[in-house]
C-alpha cells in the first residue's frame, strides 16, 4: 500500500490568476523518484519556461537528494523536462510569447500508476491591489461565517 503524495504550491493562487490548467508529466532518474515517494520535493519558487527547441522545463523545483543513494544521486535543483502533448506545448509557447504569461506548477502528485506528474497552470501576475483584495473578501468571508455560526 502506498501513500498517496501531493506537494502543493501554496503561494500560487495569490501571487497569479489562474487562466489554464494541464497535467504534466515529468522526467526523472531512480533518486528523484524515490525522494518524491518519501515526499522530499517542494515547488514553492519554481517556474516552466521553454528552451530553444519548444520543449518545456520546470526550473527551481527542489528534489531533496536520497538518503540512500550513493554517487548515483542527484542534483536537487537541476532543470527537468516535462511531457505534454506536442499539440499543448504549441499552445502554451504561443501563449508565453505573445502575451506574456508565465507557466507555474500547482501540484506535485504520483498518479495510480506510480508516474510522477505535474499540474502546471498558465497564469496571470496579480497586482498588489488584486491581492489586497483577495485578503479582504477572506477575511469578510471567514466574518460572515462566524456570525451565521452564532445564529445557528
Amino acid at each position: 500500500m502506498q501513500k498517496t503524495v501531493n506537494i502543493l504550491n501554496k503561494k500560487a493562487r495569490f501571487q497569479y490568476e489562474i487562466l489554464d490548467k494541464y497535467t504534466a508529466g515529468i522526467v526523472l532518474t531512480g533518486t528523484e523518484i524515490k525522494s518524491i515517494r518519501s515526499s522530499r520535493a517542494s515547488i514553492a519558487e519554481s517556474f516552466c519556461e521553454f528552451n530553444d527547441r519548444g520543449e518545456l522545463f520546470v526550473v527551481n523545483m527542489t528534489i531533496e537528494e536520497y538518503s540512500h543513494g550513493t554517487h548515483y544521486n542527484h542534483r536537487p535543483k537541476a532543470i527537468r523536462k516535462l511531457l505534454l502533448n506536442r499539440r499543448e506545448l504549441k499552445k502554451l509557447h504561443k501563449e508565453v510569447q505573445n502575451t506574456g504569461l508565465t507557466i507555474i506548477p500547482l501540484k506535485l502528485f504520483i498518479n495510480d500508476n506510480g508516474f510522477a506528474k505535474l499540474d502546471i497552470a498558465l497564469a496571470k501576475g496579480k497586482k498588489l491591489y488584486d491581492k489586497r483584495e483577495n485578503i479582504k473578501d477572506r477575511d469578510n468571508k471567514r466574518n460572515l461565517d462566524r456570525i451565521k455560526k452564532n445564529f445557528k
